[in-house]
């Protein structure tokens, strides 16, 4: 039997989850379900709802356009990941020596981050101008960054691991400073190298907080629509930056099939949850979140 202490405890846990949960099921739970809804709705945004059933999933799965934005998404989250990874790691590694001059730039490198994407996309599409762009002009040279089918999506990529290398830099900061600093010693002691402090001991130890940038930096470049669509917008030259939220931004608005749009939301819900779960798995057979000293 329980204990009238024990039942008041557990009131008052659920009473300061209280807010959290409401914001859990008013902002996550009752939007997928509104989704999921749509998109068993044939909806111009105007006129009457009319039900479909199926048919929109069937129409999306025959759409090449739909197909063909989760290829061009794909690709943009490997250019991106791997970029904003590395150089993140390597940005936390030089802030974490205590240089002169560490904590301004700890400021300068999440500006982009904080900054609006919409924004420092119309900034970059005046940088990347062909005729008047600030890179031309320092290169010297003619290139049609946004322009050329073979440069606009890595450009855009580019473009998106800059503004977050400064976030990534910031949480494998924390990370590094987590590391107890006899266990760095130690291995000095041992004779270790800078190498072998790097590949043995601190990034072993980064594997909780590299799950977390993997699955937070995935989800926001599968998600990416703002900077893409300043920079590109109707996908671009030839659909070479036709990303899947962007897809949807056009079936929902510009050919007023939200139905459609709905479908293509779970979808992308669909791959976002499996991918995680994936990172998950494969993280919690290889991460020490507690470390005895």
């Amino acid at each position: 039997m329980v204990s009238p202490r024990r039942r008041a405890e557990t009131r008052t846990a659920y009473l300061l989850l209280a807010p959290s949960l409401f914001g859990v099921v008013v902002f996550l739970l009752v939007p997928v379900l509104v989704v999921l809804g749509l998109g068993m709705f044939r909806w111009d945004l105007i006129g009457p709802r009319t039900f479909v059933g199926a048919e929109n999933l069937l129409a999306v799965a025959a759409d090449g356009r739909f197909a063909r934005s989760l290829l061009v998404t794909a690709f943009f989250v490997v250019i991106v990941i791997p970029v904003q990874t590395v150089l993140g790691l390597a940005t936390a590694l030089l802030l974490d020596r205590g240089l002169p001059g560490t904590t301004v730039f700890r400021v300068v490198f999440v500006l982009p981050w904080i900054c609006a994407p919409l924004v420092l996309g119309v900034v970059w599409r005046w940088i990347l101008s062909p005729t008047d762009g600030a890179l031309n002009a320092l290169l010297g040279v003619r290139v049609e960054w946004l322009a050329d089918p073979a440069l606009a999506l890595p450009s855009v990529a580019a473009v998106t691991a800059w503004t977050q290398i400064g976030y990534v830099a910031l949480f494998f900061l924390a990370g590094l400073q987590a590391i107890p600093a006899t266990v760095v010693e130690a291995a000095r002691l041992d004779g270790a190298s800078a190498w072998q402090l790097l590949w043995r001991i601190r990034l072993p130890l980064l594997r909780p907080t590299l799950f977390f940038v993997l699955v937070t930096g995935v989800i926001s470049s599968f998600q990416v629509f703002d900077s893409v669509y300043a920079l590109t917008p109707n996908g671009g030259p030839q659909g070479v930056t036709d990303v899947v939220a962007g897809r949807i931004y056009y079936e929902a608005f510009e050919n007023r099939a939200v139905g459609q749009a709905a479908v293509m939301a779970v979808v992308l819900f669909v791959i976002l949850v499996a991918v995680t779960v994936a990172q998950q798995r494969w993280f919690a057979r290889r991460t020490t979140y507690e470390l005895d000293t």
